[in-house]
């Protein structure tokens, strides 16, 4: 007895597993659960955290651009004949 192809029982089991279908209607039906499943899970998961590193790097500017304070004196120029 071969043991190269799956015997009938056991076939039958995948296929009822996988819905009944068989084939390209089953690829199909893959493709459109995974496009599915990007669009409900995995796009706006993404899109969220895009949005919160922007709002994240924009704060991070803002609070740079308020900590930075010039703290140094000017110096006389020395070429400047009134000092």
């Amino acid at each position: 007895m071969a043991r190269g192809l799956p015997s009938g029982k056991f076939r039958q089991r995948v296929v009822a597993v996988f819905g009944g279908l068989m084939g390209a209607q089953n690829l199909a039906a893959w493709g459109v659960a995974g496009v599915v499943a990007y669009y409900l899970w995995i796009k706006p998961e993404r899109d969220l955290k895009e949005e919160q590193e922007a709002r994240a790097a924009a704060l991070r500017m803002e609070t740079d651009r308020q900590a930075y304070v010039e703290r140094k004196r000017s110096m006389a120029d020395s070429q400047d004949p009134r000092h």
